[in-house]
């Protein structure tokens, strides 16, 4: 019984040696040594918070060029929240549904805009997927088919919904 205990701490302290985080923002590589070794890959993990703060600023105000009052919500790839910030005016209802537009597009890897589409081409079996949101404003943050988040938006109707969270999403790729 030792005996297993000790390999099975060697290996896990061999996996934990092979970890080798950069300062690349969103990335850290696995790498392995040894005869062994595949390389590395690259994946985003992370959102930082001043990266959601752009990214609402942006889809604030493209909503304000519209003259909507929206709340927007950004979650980290386990879709938690990183911000939400409510528009003065904006419904107490979008606080949710914003949140929810999100998390739909982190757990499908797709826009919530994709359930709407589906739904209005008369596809109803979207509404009985769990935490699939049939409204545009909520998409998914990608790095090589890897979510590391999401954008959720709501407010004005699900075509300014989705406008502002495409704002959001570009002002991300902007430095």
């Amino acid at each position: 019984m030792r005996c297993w205990k000790l390999k099975t701490s060697l290996v896990f302290v061999s996996i934990l040696s092979a970890l080798a985080v950069t300062t690349d923002r969103f990335s850290i590589a696995l790498a392995a040594e040894g005869p062994a070794s595949v390389g590395q890959h690259k994946m985003t993990l992370s959102l930082s918070l001043d990266d959601a703060r752009r990214m609402a600023a942006a889809a604030e105000a493209h909503a304000h060029q519209t003259g909507t009052s929206v709340v927007v919500t950004i979650l980290d790839a386990g879709g938690h929240v990183i911000l939400t910030e409510r528009m003065e005016g904006a419904q107490l209802a979008s606080l949710a549904l914003a949140q929810r537009k999100a998390i739909s597009a982190i757990y499908y890897k797709r826009p919530s805009r994709a359930f709407e589409q589906a739904l209005a081409g008369g596809r109803t079996a979207v509404l009985a997927l769990p935490d699939a949101m049939p409204a545009g404003g909520g998409i998914p943050l990608m790095q090589d088919g890897v979510v590391y988040g999401a954008i959720g938006v709501s407010g004005g109707n699900n075509d300014q919904d989705q406008a502002a969270a495409e704002a959001g999403v570009a002002a991300l790729a902007r430095p």
